[in-house]
């Protein structure tokens, strides 16, 4: 029984009385006959109305597509249409035969649509060819199924992300800068306002360290200082106040702002955009209980599964998540049988761990903060050890101390959830969150640590610079070569992590059987864990694109590599995790955990911008004491007409108005969302009874089928 034949029951159920007996008795009918009571004729004309409606728009659904040949249905693919194939190749027959009745205008709109799909359809064919690492994704999807794909695509999302956002900078910014200072064409070098800042400000010289040993060539490449300091992978080189050409001048402040505000802008948007289908599938599956079981009974097997390990894995985690939702039930009942005793000493539990959660929050906080401080005295002391090993750990301490922080703490937080008592639903994710929230806000603590140290001023000293020039004359770049450091440390422990501890595990579990060995098992690709490498190191790039401007080409070429090295673990060292995550609930996931990422990047990267005083012996905005200033100031350059409407638009007087509109849109759109939400219930609902109505008829057939059969016997 389809919605049409409902209503239609229900419109002559409404209508006459004098029904059969036997319909009387269907659940619907009963039901029905209790909301009657609520009802009013105005619903039941216009259910009436709606039913006459759907009826005749849905008694020929196929052929009033072809009524008109020159409509937009008639360029749909007969395929599409959910009839049988005898009816597909009339319609088809039909559809030849008046296209040959077409003439002018008509004949032409109908062959050139029809050859606009089909060079559609042979270049999307084409361009799949080109799509980057497809036969590797295949070949992870067949081996390990969707989840583990998922993870895949999500990291080949980043390499184009990263590519887009290089090309960027490197088109607008970096590509000026460089075909001015080979002299191609002409070239404003920045001079500092002399009115405007002291001239110690704007001593930034190369420093000599002399004759030094080979080591420091090293330490230098990995961490962004020396000769790598004055080059076009830090801010402080571009220090260039336009380039002209033929017929304009390129304001190159201007486009370093602008760019880093643009590629967050196409960042968040990439993000939104992809992750509005993960967000509908996980609304789907989460919404209702029921649905979620039938999902995991007829629709959960992957088939894209060819190993048999994979398989074995896929069928234990299967008969996994139906005993986590029973047992999710079990809680839930558990949970509504509570006593008030029981409440308070599970609230009180709960407290007590989340204030050592939050200790352990704090402490790692502090020890970044320690050893980011620690760090930058030594490094503006000057002083070198004769150990090139200790040099380096002191120039890498707060990438050691985030890193240690983000590899101890995860398991902790594992154990100590067990006594919260959670679903088991609910302790992955806020287990995750907790981790995520560490990563990311370590990186928070770095950036807020440095801007205190740029910011001290003992006895006045940053006075007229408004910072440190002391001790930071250039302090974008000495924040770009943190982030450099940052990336750069994060790889190589992805590296090592792959190296030598997952490769030897894999050899030890093989070839070593003992019982420390089978408890110990093989290396789990835990997807959860991995997207959060990826994520903190994304979440490095966009904070650090501003200070260094090449530093997304280092990402790209860093995730590109991850990619191979990802896959060899997986395909050597690694076994599919025990609990598999969905492809659908994955995918959203990754894109949650990213637009976190993208959320706290932009909190930094703002207050640089509009908060703390540009350098003045460096980069481009030396003439301002804001990045920020750059645009008021262009904008005094336009006519006054467009400066009026410019401002005006930045004004209260429009910008309270507009406030006002959007929030009227937005509870338009909630009160929509609300009352398609009612309509979705009903349907369900409908759904629901129309389950028990063919329940029912199919007990009373089988009855009916007995007592005939006792009849005649």
């Amino acid at each position: 029984m389809n919605t049409v034949s409902f209503f239609f029951f229900t419109d002559v159920f409404l209508s006459d009385r004098r029904v059969n007996p036997f319909l009387q008795q269907l659940p619907s009918y009963q039901s029905l006959l209790k909301r009657t009571k609520s009802t009013n004729n105005g619903t039941r004309e216009r259910r009436k109305s709606t039913i006459h409606s759907r009826s005749s728009s849905l008694s020929t659904p196929v052929r009033s597509s072809f009524a008109d040949e020159g409509s937009d249905d008639d360029e749909q693919s007969i395929r599409e249409y959910a009839i049988s194939l005898k009816e597909k190749r009339k319609l088809r027959e039909k559809k030849k035969k008046n296209a040959k009745h077409l003439v002018g205008w008509h004949h032409w709109k109908v062959d050139t649509l029809r050859s606009l799909k089909r060079f559609q359809m042979e270049s999307l064919a084409a361009l799949s060819v080109l799509k980057l690492w497809k036969s590797d994704i295949h070949e992870i999807e067949g081996r390990f199924g969707t989840g583990i794909k998922s993870y895949f695509l999500f990291l080949r999302f980043l390499v184009l992300l990263n590519a887009v956002i290089f090309l960027l900078m490197f088109g607008f910014v970096t590509l000026p800068v460089a075909v001015s200072k080979f002299g191609i064409i002409n070239a404003t070098y920045t001079q500092t306002n002399k009115n405007f800042a002291d001239e110690h400000c704007a001593t930034y010289g190369v420093t000599s360290r002399g004759l030094i040993h080979f080591y420091h060539y090293i330490i230098d490449m990995l961490s962004g200082t020396g000769f790598l300091e004055r080059t076009y992978l830090f801010y402080g080189y571009y220090k260039l106040d336009a380039v002209q050409f033929v017929d304009f001048k390129y304001n190159v402040p201007l486009a370093y702002l602008m760019v880093t505000i643009a590629y967050l802008f196409i960042s968040l948007v990439w993000i939104v955009r992809r992750s509005v289908l993960g967000f509908k599938s996980s609304l789907v599956h989460d919404e209702d209980r029921f649905q979620t079981y039938c999902n995991k009974i007829f629709a959960g097997w992957d088939f894209c599964i060819t190993d048999p390990e994979t398989a074995r894995l896929k069928h234990n985690s299967l008969h996994q998540e139906l005993k986590t939702d029973l047992e999710e039930e079990r809680i839930r009942k558990r949970i509504a049988a509570r006593t008030k005793g029981e409440k308070i000493r599970i609230y009180l539990i709960r407290f007590l761990i989340n204030s050592v959660v939050l200790s352990l929050l704090v402490g790692c906080f502090y020890c970044v903060y320690k050893a980011t401080i620690y760090s930058q005295e030594y490094i503006r002391s000057g002083v070198h050890s004769t150990y090139f090993l200790l040099d380096l750990a002191t120039e890498y301490l707060p990438s050691l101390v985030i890193t240690f922080a983000n590899v101890l703490t995860p398991p902790l937080f594992d154990i100590i959830i067990q006594f919260e008592d959670y679903s088991p639903a609910f302790e992955i994710r806020l287990t995750l969150m907790r981790s995520v929230f560490l990563r990311l806000a370590s990186i928070t603590i770095l950036m807020f640590t440095l801007w205190s140290q740029i910011t001290l001023c003992p006895e006045g000293e940053c006075s007229p610079c408004g910072y440190n020039y002391k001790v930071y004359p250039c302090w974008e770049s000495r924040v770009g070569q943190e982030m450099y450091k940052l990336m750069i440390f994060d790889f190589i422990v992805i590296m090592a992590t792959t190296l030598f501890y997952e490769y030897p595990r894999k050899l030890i579990v093989t070839h070593w059987k003992c019982k420390l060995t089978m408890l110990l098992g093989q290396q789990e690709f835990d997807i959860p864990q991995n997207v959060l490498y990826i994520v903190y190191g994304q979440t490095i790039c966009w904070i650090g694109a501003f200070y260094s401007p090449l530093l997304p080409a280092i990402a790209t070429v860093k995730y590109f590599f991850t990619f191979y090295i990802k896959k060899t673990s997986l395909m050597t060292n690694c076994r599919p995790a025990t609990r598999i995550f969905r492809a659908s609930s994955s995918n959203f996931f990754f894109l949650l955990v990213l637009l976190i990422g993208l959320v706290l990047a932009c909190i930094p990267v703002g207050v640089s911008i509009g908060q703390i005083h540009s350098s003045k012996a460096c980069g481009p905005f030396v003439n301002f004491n804001t990045s920020w200033e750059v645009i008021p100031h262009t904008i005094k350059t336009f006519p006054t007409a467009i400066q009026r409407i410019v401002f005006g638009l930045g004004s209260e007087a429009f910008a309270i108005p507009f406030f006002f509109v959007v929030c009227l849109i937005l509870f338009y759109f909630v009160a929509l969302a609300g009352a398609h939400k009612q309509v979705v219930e009903q349907l369900r609902e409908q759904l629901a009874m129309e389950g028990r109505d063919k329940l029912f008829l199919i007990r009373k057939l089988t009855q009916a089928q007995i007592e005939m059969g006792t009849k005649f016997a």
